[in-house]
């Protein structure tokens, strides 16, 4: 059998890519010189052939060597979830792997940061500087002998967002990007959920994945505030009750400009959404050139809800895919075939037949298969309250005449929370979408935490959890542009203190999710002010929320006056809804 037939009979006669018929040459320690005179340190991998040939860039701040050495992929790991024989965390390695690209007839470039590794200069996060990194790093190759002035970029979270933010700016050359797993909006959607500090996510990155690599973060803060106002805001930070509950904060707020320090310190001194984080959110529409995108379900503490904002807002051709809870193996490899197949078609001009296929692709957890769709929301979305009963029921009927409400401890003596829950359904029921809470509720302190969850709980009382929503009480303006019934989008560019005791009215943004309730099971929704104690790698990722340490009982309304409920996206089944009986005859 003849490759090409071959190729045909495992993909379909529709299915191509680009085959492996090139040997490779790999330039190590390349250096990338900058306008300013930095010079930024490379590896690249080029097929041999004398033919010039569309390349990809890989941009990051973290371990060189540790990107494309010779290791075998596991799971994705943190410092809290390695694995036996794993002496640091393998979350860093993701640029994939350059010899796949360059046996297909790719150069592959991956660049360290300006101030990470060999790269000389100091580290700016995401800011300007890097990108304006990034954009001169991409007409460098485009310029190369061996390079026919087609650019793309590859890679996934540090590598997919700094694609994002590359992009608004459109180099030239940069012919596509393929971004999946990639945060937009940096404040919202990993250092400030909700408006409330993600510190231990911030230090443990800091003191792994930046120590590895020799970052030299810049101190932002400084340059921006002056000498005294930097001091003035260090001060504010250390007076503040939540933050010095945390020692290794107080630690590197007393001593901001050593180490890695100043990068935990400039997230510390921005808790709005001010010009620092503007400066590191891209502006999607901006963005001139197709780009694949996408996540999976278990990253909503981080890449997630990049995507479907990307969705929304790019207007280019694009494609998305969300995969099941199962952070990309590391090193990374997974997708290049996707990414083949993309870039063929974006910078070869041939036809794979990639953008004849339906341009949303969603894995639906409970089913182990996947579902495809022609834009997001699904089309057959039904949009469906779930109110908030007493004696914890979860259900699409409206309140009765004189319900009341349920309370709940939050201090560091006790984390309380509220549980609320459906009887067992009796149709399997399908979600997939964007989520939201609407909450009524009233606190005794200033300000309140909201961490919300949804859940699965299975015939046997197992609980699963399926996705998360953040809130500070004193955040709750919302953007009315932008909002959505189903999706509020909060300002966060001002704190307004609660008063004690008044009522307010709260609007949650839940994460979407895609998940089959089968009959049997119920659907959960938990209201707490702190984070549970995380299960896995994944579970982590989405906590590190800063606790408050004064003491509040947190009142939930539910009532006629005071209507709080779940927006759930129904995408199959609860037609009659949810059966109180949970369709079971007594007797």
């Amino acid at each position: 059998m003849a490759f090409e037939d071959f190729k045909g009979a495992m993909f379909g006669t529709n299915w191509k890519a680009s085959e492996r018929k090139y040997n490779f040459v790999a330039h190590r320690d390349v250096k990338i010189p900058m306008s300013d005179g930095i010079k930024l340190d490379c590896n690249i991998w080029i097929p041999d052939t004398k033919q010039k040939v569309p390349a990809i860039l890989g941009f990051h701040p973290y371990h060189a060597g540790g990107q494309t050495g010779p290791i075998r992929p596991v799971a994705f790991s943190t410092v809290a979830s390695r694995q036996p024989g794993q002496e640091r965390a393998n979350g860093p390695l993701e640029s994939g792997d350059p010899a796949f690209f360059a046996r297909r007839g790719y150069a592959h470039v991956v660049c360290n940061a300006r101030g990470s590794a060999a790269s000389e200069g100091e580290w700016h996060f995401s800011g300007p500087q890097e990108v304006r990194d990034v954009y001169e790093t991409i007409e460098w190759i485009a310029a190369q002998p061996w390079c026919d002035g087609n650019v793309a970029m590859f890679g996934v979270s540090y590598f997919a967002w700094i694609q994002y933010l590359a992009a608004t700016l459109n180099p030239p050359h940069l012919k596509t990007i393929f971004c999946p797993w990639g945060a937009t909006d940096f404040y919202r959607d990993l250092f400030y959920r909700g408006g409330m500090f993600v510190c231990r996510w911030s230090i443990g990155f800091a003191a792994t994945a930046l120590t590895e690599s020799n970052c030299r973060p810049a101190n932002y803060s400084k340059k921006t505030m002056g000498e005294e106002g930097f001091r003035n805001a260090l001060a504010r930070a250390l007076a503040d009750e939540d933050l010095r509950a945390v020692p290794e904060l107080v630690a590197i707020l007393k001593n901001p400009e050593a180490g890695l320090n100043p990068f935990v310190v400039d997230l510390a001194l921005h808790p709005l959404y001010d010009r620092f984080w503007q400066e590191r959110s891209a502006d999607l529409s901006k963005i001139k050139i197709p780009a694949y995108i996408g996540g999976c379900w278990g990253t909503y503490g981080i890449h997630l809800p990049g995507a479907f904002r990307a969705w929304d807002r790019l207007n280019v051709p694009k494609k998305m895919i969300v995969g099941p809870p199962f952070y990309l193996d590391r090193p990374l490899y997974q997708l290049q075939h996707e990414a083949v197949r993309w870039f063929d078609y974006w910078m070869r001009g041939v036809d794979t037949k990639i953008m004849e296929e339906p341009p949303v692709r969603v894995f639906v957890m409970g089913t182990g298969e996947w579902k495809e769709a022609s834009g997001w929301p699904l089309p057959q979305t039904r949009w469906m309250p779930f109110y908030l009963h007493e004696d914890g029921l979860l259900h699409e009927h409206e309140h009765w005449s004189y319900e009341g409400s349920d309370s709940f401890e939050d201090s560091p003596w006790m984390r309380g929370r509220l549980q609320y829950a459906t009887p067992p359904l009796v149709e399997n029921t399908e979600v997939i979408g964007p989520i939201a809470l609407k909450l009524y509720a009233a606190a005794t302190d200033s300000d309140v935490n909201w961490i919300i969850s949804l859940l699965e709980i299975d015939p046997q009382g197992g609980e699963r959890l399926l996705t998360k929503g953040w809130l500070k009480g004193s955040h709750r303006e919302l953007d009315l542009e932008r909002s959505k019934p189903w999706e509020p989008v909060h300002r966060h560019d001002k704190a307004e203190p609660l008063k004690p005791g008044k009522i307010y009215e709260f609007d949650i943004k839940l994460i979407p999710t895609g998940n089959l309730f089968k009959a049997g099971s119920r659907i959960a929704l938990r209201i707490g002010s702190s984070d549970d104690e995380p299960k896995n790698a994944l579970e982590l990722i989405g906590t590190g929320s800063l606790p408050r340490t004064s003491v509040s009982r947190i009142t939930v309304f539910h009532n006629e006056d005071y209507p709080s409920y779940l927006l759930l996206p129904i995408t199959k089944g609860n037609i009659l809804n949810t059966y109180f009986s949970g369709g079971v005859f007594p007797g």
